[in-house]
C-alpha cells in the first residue's frame, strides 16, 4: 500500500470513528434522566466503538453523584460508576479537562477502577467531566489490549464526546431536581402526598391483581405541637426529619414511605400481612422511645402512634385503605389520651 492509499485508508477510518461518536452522541442527546441516559451511553460506547470495559467515575461530593445515588436503582449503574474522592481524582487529572490515554504503570491509576476490571486492563481512557465548570468525574474507556490506548494517539473525538456528555448531565440534573421539586417533600425528602396516592394506587390493584397482601400503616407524631412550643419549629423540623430517616432504614427496599401532611406519615408494605406490619410499626414506635433525638446536645422524647389497614380485609379501593388506616390511627390516639388522663 502506497502512501496515498494509506491516507486514503486513514480517512476513511477516522470517519467511521466519527460516524460511531456522533451515533452515541445523537442516541441520549433527549434523555433527560440518569438511569436511562447513563445506562443508553454506557451500553452505546461500549457496542458502537467494540469497547469492553465502559465506566463513569464520580467525586463522591458533587450533585450528580448525590442524585445518582438517589435515582432509581440499576444493576447496569451499580457496576459501572465508582465513586473517588476529589483529592484523588484531581490528582490524576491535575485538574486539567483534556483526556488522558496510558498503557502503562495503570497502578497508578487503580483508584479509578471497579474491583471486576483491575486485572483485565491494559490500556485505559480518561475523559474528564464537568458541570457548571467543575470536574465532576470521568467517562473511562478500557480495553485487553496495550495498544488501543496509547498517550501519543489523538483524543480530539473523546473529548468533544466527554464536552457533550458535559452538557446532557447539565440538562438532566435539572431536569430530576424539577422531578423532585414536584414529587418530593423538601423538608424529610420523602415522596409527597400526591405521588402516595398515585403509588398507592398502583400498587392496590397489583394486590388485587395478584391476590397478594397490602398494607398501609399510618403514623402521627404525639405531642408535636409540644415540642415546637417548647423547643421551636427548628427543632419540630429535626424531628420530622429524624423520624423519616428512620422510617427509611426499617424498611424494605421495596417498601414506600411519604410524608403525608404536617406530622404524618404513611408506610406502603407491598405483600406484607397485616400481623408482619403490625409487628414492624410497633418496632418502629418502640424504637423511638429509646432512641431521643438529640438535637444540639439537648434530647428531645419522639413518641408516634399508628393504625394499621390491610386490603385482606376486604377494602375495595386505594383511598379506602388509606380512610380504614387513618380511622384505625385516630383510635389508637384516643386509645393512648384515655391512658394518659387521670382517674
Amino acid at each position: 500500500m502506497n502512501n496515498r492509499e494509506q491516507i486514503i485508508e486513514t480517512l476513511k477510518k477516522n470517519l467511521e470513528i466519527a460516524q460511531k461518536f456522533f451515533e452515541i452522541e445523537a442516541s441520549v442527546l433527549s434523555i433527560l434522566n440518569f438511569k436511562d441516559f447513563l445506562e443508553k451511553l454506557l451500553t452505546e460506547i461500549q457496542n458502537k466503538r467494540d469497547i469492553p470495559y465502559v465506566w463513569i467515575s464520580l467525586i463522591d461530593s458533587s450533585d450528580v453523584t448525590d442524585m445518582i445515588l438517589k435515582s432509581v436503582p440499576s444493576e447496569i449503574l451499580k457496576e459501572r460508576t465508582n465513586l473517588i474522592t476529589r483529592e484523588a481524582f484531581l490528582a490524576i487529572t491535575h485538574s486539567s479537562t483534556d483526556p488522558i490515554l496510558v498503557n502503562n504503570n495503570l497502578r497508578a491509576f487503580r483508584v479509578l477502577l471497579p474491583q471486576q476490571y483491575e486485572n483485565s486492563i491494559q490500556s485505559l481512557a480518561i475523559a474528564p467531566l464537568t458541570l457548571d465548570g467543575e470536574i465532576i468525574g470521568s467517562l473511562n474507556h478500557g480495553d485487553d489490549s496495550d495498544s488501543r490506548y496509547k498517550p501519543e494517539m489523538d483524543a480530539t473525538l473523546l473529548k468533544q464526546l466527554a464536552t457533550i456528555v458535559s452538557i446532557c448531565l447539565s440538562n438532566v440534573l435539572a431536569h430530576e431536581k424539577l422531578n423532585i421539586l414536584a414529587s418530593r417533600d423538601p423538608l424529610t425528602e420523602l415522596i409527597n402526598r400526591r405521588v402516595l396516592e398515585q403509588v398507592l394506587k398502583r400498587e392496590f390493584e397489583r394486590a388485587i391483581r395478584y391476590a397478594t397482601p397490602l398494607t398501609v400503616v399510618f403514623i402521627d407524631v404525639d405531642d408535636f405541637k409540644t415540642v415546637n412550643d417548647q423547643y421551636g419549629h427548628k427543632a419540630g423540623d429535626h424531628v420530622l426529619k429524624y423520624i423519616a430517616s428512620n422510617l427509611l432504614l426499617m424498611t424494605r427496599g421495596s417498601d414506600v414511605v411519604a410524608r403525608f401532611a404536617g406530622d404524618e406519615f404513611i408506610v406502603v408494605l407491598p405483600s406484607t400481612a397485616i400481623s408482619k406490619a403490625s409487628e414492624l410499626a410497633l418496632r418502629m414506635q418502640s424504637f423511638f422511645v429509646d432512641h431521643p433525638l438529640d438535637f444540639e446536645g439537648i434530647p428531645i422524647s419522639v413518641s408516634i402512634s399508628f393504625g394499621i389497614s390491610c386490603v385482606e380485609e376486604g377494602i375495595n379501593d386505594a383511598s379506602a385503605l388509606l380512610k380504614q388506616a387513618d380511622a384505625m390511627l385516630y383510635r389508637a390516639k384516643k386509645h393512648k389520651g384515655a391512658r394518659r388522663s387521670p382517674v
